[in-house]
């Protein structure tokens, strides 16, 4: 086992997990029965709870189960799906959200899964696939997350001497891919949410941290920067963030900085993060400020820093779609077709690899 992971053989019992599906929805009319169609048939119980719906939602939630429940709205979605973890009987969770689907092929999948699957492990995680449609905090078209979990956790003894309870839960990555088939971008409700509870005085931590600077950076419009730039500046200045969380942030009042046309600022932030070590994000800012100022050679050198000599630490593409176009941008400005030529093959290249 390597961090709580294991891929185990079939059961050989005959035995069989059983399943709640549990969701949280509001005004989702359009295509709850989509996501339910695809799964309801593979679980002993569906918990559906209402935030609040004005819609047909609650009468075509009834078509598939009785247990619905409403849930006051409190702007947490935590408060919500706890709640509805609290509805559950059967051996394990599924918690799905309305614009997943389940193909046919992973609806077989998912059913070997459940008749072969043993009780020690406490969680399933299932590839979500189509994440790029809509870029909010997601950099990957398919990644792992936890979608199965066991509702009652068996605590056990390891070692032969200095024994301990084991609190690494034991996590299963199935073969099993979710479609996310959103009707519209969250980009904008997510982060209203999260300029909410940070105006609150909420401290966000490492994880919400580094996902609220991602989507102003995939998603944020200036309106959407410019509201939270006083939260990274305050953010930057904080002992308590480690040195990844003072680069995102610098990262964030850099790029907000620029789009309002504050140089002082967007220097001042983007120095501290050149300081350190410099990301793909910091140089594609430096490749826009020289680019927007008509001084294409300088920001030729940024855009080419943040392809082949940096990384990114929030958006992916910074170091590859958006400083390859930068590149092609300067040099077609500069009149050289011919190295331009060579940066748009190599575009072509990475989008053909979908990356």
């Amino acid at each position: 086992m390597e961090n709580g992971r294991k891929h185990f053989p079939e059961r050989q019992d005959g035995g069989m997990i059983t399943i709640s599906l549990c969701m949280i929805v509001k005004n989702e009319e359009a295509i709850l029965a989509r996501c339910l169609d695809s799964i309801a048939d593979l679980v002993e119980e569906v918990v559906i709870v209402d935030t609040g719906s004005t819609d047909r939602t609650r009468d075509i939630a009834a078509r598939y189960t009785s247990r619905i429940y409403d849930f006051a709205w409190t702007d947490d979605f935590s408060a919500a799906r706890n709640y509805a973890f609290s509805k559950a009987g059967m051996d394990y969770i599924y918690s799905a959200d309305a614009d997943e689907v389940l193909s046919p092929g992973n609806r077989e999948r998912f059913r070997k899964m459940k008749a072969s699957l043993l009780p020690e492990i406490e969680i399933v995680q299932m590839k979500y696939a189509n994440q790029l449609r809509f870029s909010t905090v997601y950099n990957y078209d398919e990644e792992y997350r936890p979608k199965l979990f066991k509702r009652k956790r068996d605590f056990v003894w390891e070692a032969p001497i200095h024994e301990t309870i084991r609190l690494t839960p034991v996590v299963y990555d199935s073969d099993i891919v979710i479609d996310h088939v959103p009707r519209e971008s969250h980009a904008k409700r997510d982060l209203d949410n999260f300029y909410r509870h940070c105006s609150a005085g909420y401290r966000l931590p490492k994880r919400l941290h580094t996902m609220y600077a991602r989507e102003l950076f995939l998603a944020g419009d200036v309106e959407d920067l410019s509201r939270a730039m006083p939260f990274f500046m305050a953010s930057a200045a904080d002992a308590g963030r480690d040195q990844e969380e003072i680069a995102e942030a610098c990262c964030v009042v850099s790029r907000a900085a620029r789009l309002a046309g504050d140089a002082i600022t967007f220097f001042k932030y983007a120095s501290k993060v050149i300081a350190e070590e410099a990301c793909s994000e910091i140089c594609c800012e430096m490749g826009h400020f020289y680019e927007d100022r008509q001084d294409l050679e300088e920001g030729a050198v940024w855009y080419y820093n943040a392809v082949y000599e940096t990384s990114p630490i929030l958006c992916v593409r910074s170091g590859n779609k958006e400083g390859l176009e930068g590149l092609i941008r300067c040099y077609e400005g500069l009149g050289n077709q011919e190295q331009a030529q060579v940066y748009r093959t190599e575009l072509t290249r990475l989008m053909t690899e979908g990356k």
